[in-house]
């Protein structure tokens, strides 16, 4: 985890781009500066609406537009209706602010940058002209604009969980933020009211028209019933049937004139049952009750009396006493004809109540013949009544509905009240100078941080020695210095400087070179060396001299090659111009000692190529040269090929897998890692044996600010240690 995170190797990596991270967050900084010292001050009003939902009971009816529930949802749907369009556009219809500068682009005066894109579009119209637009359209586009910039400074948001919600609104003058805020929550109050007045509009006038239609079928309804009822002969009285009061009442009659024949026909059967047993009549109910025969009773016993008082003072034969038994026989005539009279009398009347009865019984059996037929009549009767019923009932419901609703009219309540209205504000809410530039030197840092971070993952170069193993996964053979970083004063050429300083620590980096070289292949002596790289200008030919001129100072026998045809920068260096070189050996043109020279401060034996060295031909993949690197191994202690660039020439590849070891070089924090790693691609199915890879001109002032745990990381700690 270390060696993931290491703060040191975090703090070289500001250290090193720390002009970089400085210039980043001062132009950041000195950017939000600019902003907000030229932005325009703006002012935010807040005014507060509450959803009542204490709803006052003017009239205790249901409403028609119920009010809005205590729900949490209830309360982020109103939030959303006062941040809509609709609402928005009556704000500035009422207000006019799409005569407003501030909200109607325009009308405001053009700055540089509105200049600068009206020309812009200028020229785009003048390569493509623009469809012709109709007025209205670029009307209501415009009208759009404003209402988009009114909505783009409104600010509605809930108050924690409570049902008050906070209308802001910002503005460049301090009255009309207030006065715009106001005015939002004026309107979405109003709207309110409106909304449940046309509710109640649409409802009543729907229900006043549905009443017209349901009072016509509760018409026609009741109309078919009572047709049907005359029709069908269903009339009733009283809510009762006729026909069905008919026969009750003929069942009454009925029932009193069967007891009274009952009755009559007991009295007949009674006299004639005592006439029977011999009775003369006197005993008869009837005629007890008689005043003819009381009457003619009461003679009699007058009569009777004188008759007794007569038979004893004259006797029976006396012309009194037959006078008076003729009376009294003739009252007793008379009491007889009159009990006869009786029984007829009886007799007529059992006859008439048996005739009566019969009469009833007869009446009776029609009415109910009637009330059969009228039976089957109220099955359709029934079900116009329910017909009736139902849209009687329908009706009344709507009618009390129509009323309620009616009642409503002119009383409705909104379902939220204002708080608190906005009050000018005293101070700007925006741009608030201490927050910005609190901010803006936050954002500066973050810029100049991610700067530099950026900056070092597009550094696809290497730098330390820990890059080259871990990204290459190769061997780090040492670190050649830039002269200028490590030389004090003036210096001259760098194959100068290794010989006139060969204790500085410019001629050390060549020494630790060859001892990493040497050492590369373990139980292999190595002498024969290729320098090469994966493009130009990495400093081969300046290190192979170097190299050369350093070992040749230790006591070696050492010669320098140059097998780079196209550019032959061994002899610009030495300043030399030979005729013959390397290609006539290889050709059997000349010897090895005729085309060899050397160099008269080190003693370095130079191989060069003659001008006109340039061949198509595979010299170097000739046994020509097998054999001129054998005879040089055996001659000398170290052969020193300074070879082409692997990527833009073949001939590198081809000497490579000739050499004991191949040296690689890379600028330092210049050459990107993918190109080095395609020359690797290049080199790696020939067979050469790579020795790893040497930093060239690395700044070591710089260095120190790279990788810890690198050896130029201590540079500033041993640099004394060597002799400038």
């Amino acid at each position: 985890m270390a060696d993931q995170f290491d703060l040191r190797r975090l703090a070289n990596m500001f250290r090193r781009r720390a002009r970089l991270m400085a210039a980043v967050a001062a132009l950041v900084f000195l950017a939000v500066v600019l902003v907000t010292m030229t932005a325009t001050p703006m002012y935010t009003a807040t005014a507060n609406v509450m959803l009542d939902t204490r709803a006052e009971q003017v009239v205790n009816v249901e409403a028609v537009l119920s009010g809005l529930p205590a729900d949490s949802s209830v309360v982020d749907t109103e939030v959303e209706i006062l941040k809509s369009r609709r609402l928005a556009e009556r704000v500035v219809n009422a207000l006019q602010l799409d005569k407003d500068p501030e909200f109607n682009p325009a009308l405001r005066s053009p700055g540089l940058v509105a200049t600068a894109r009206q020309a812009i579009r200028s020229t785009i119209a003048t390569v493509s002209p623009p469809e012709a637009q109709d007025s209205a359209v670029a009307e209501q586009k415009a009208h759009e604009r404003v209402v988009n910039s009114v909505l783009s400074r409104l600010a509605v948001r809930r108050s924690g969980l409570t049902y008050v919600i906070n209308v802001s609104f910002e503005a460049e003058s301090a009255p009309k933020a207030a006065t715009i805020a106001n005015k939002f929550a004026e309107l979405y109050l109003l709207e309110q009211l409106e909304a449940k007045f046309d509710a109640t509009q649409q409802a009543t006038n729907w229900l006043n028209s549905r009443l017209e239609g349901l009072r016509e079928q509760v018409l026609s309804a009741e109309a078919a019933v009572q047709q049907y009822r005359i029709n069908n002969n269903l009339l009733s009285a009283a809510g009762t049937n006729l026909t069905e009061t008919e026969i009750s009442n003929y069942n009454q009659s009925l029932a009193e004139a069967r007891a009274q024949v009952a009755e009559d026909e007991a009295r007949l059967s009674t006299a004639r049952s005592q006439l029977a047993r011999g009775s003369t009549g006197d005993d008869l109910g009837e005629a007890l009750s008689s005043p003819v025969i009381q009457q003619l009773r009461q003679q009699r016993a007058t009569v009777s009396s004188r008759v007794a008082d007569l038979q004893g003072r004259y006797g029976d034969r006396h012309p009194e006493m037959l006078t008076a038994n003729r009376q009294l026989s003739d009252i007793d005539a008379q009491i007889q004809a009159e009990i006869q009279r009786i029984i007829s009398n009886l007799e007529a009347k059992v006859q008439v109540s048996r005739q009566r009865a019969g009469a009833i019984g007869g009446s009776l059996s029609s009415a109910r013949g009637t009330l059969a037929g009228n039976n089957q009549a109220l099955v359709r009767l029934n079900e116009l009544e329910r017909t009736a019923e139902a849209s009687r009932t329908l009706y009344e419901s709507y009618l009390n509905r129509y009323k309620e609703t009616s009642s409503q009219q002119g009383i409705e309540q909104s379902d939220a009240r204002v708080v608190s209205e906005a009050t000018i504000p005293t101070g700007q809410s925006s741009p608030k100078v201490p927050l910005n530039l609190a901010l803006g030197l936050v954002l500066a840092l973050g810029c100049g941080v991610g700067a530099v971070i950026l900056a070092e993952m597009l550094d696809a170069g290497l730098a330390t020695a820990e890059d080259v193993e871990q990204r290459l996964d190769v061997s780090y053979l040492g670190a050649i210095p830039l002269l200028a970083s490590v030389a004090e004063g003036r210096v001259g050429s760098p194959i100068d400087y290794v010989v006139e300083k060969p204790l500085s620590s410019f001629a050390e980096a060549f020494r630790n070179l060859r001892a990493s070289v040497m050492y590369s292949r373990l139980g292999e002596a190595v002498k024969i060396v290729a320098i090469t790289s994966a493009l130009p200008g990495e400093g081969k030919t300046t290190t192979s001299v170097c190299l050369a001129r350093s070992a040749a100072q230790q006591g070696n026998r050492v010669i320098l090659v140059d097998c780079d045809l196209r550019r032959r920068s061994v002899n610009r260096m030495f300043g030399a111009e030979p005729q013959r070189g390397l290609i006539e050996v290889l050709a059997g043109e000349a010897t090895l000692e005729e085309v060899t020279t050397i160099d008269s401060v080190t003693g370095v034996r130079l191989l060069p190529l003659a001008k006109s060295s340039l061949t198509p031909r595979d010299v170097f993949g000739s046994a020509a040269m097998d054999r001129l690197l054998e005879q040089l191994r055996e001659s000398y202690d170290l052969v020193i090929l300074d070879t082409a660039p692997v990527l833009p020439v073949a001939d590198t590849r081809v000497l490579a897998p000739k050499a004991d070891a191949v040296v690689f070089l890379a600028h330092w924090r210049k050459t990107p890692q993918h190109a080095i790693e395609a020359a690797f691609r290049l080199l790696s199915g020939t067979g050469a044996h790579l020795a790893g890879v040497a930093l060239t001109q690395v700044d070591m002032k710089q260095q120190s600010k790279y990788g810890y745990g690198d050896p130029g990381y201590y540079y500033a700690e041993y640099k004394k240690y060597y002799v400038s």
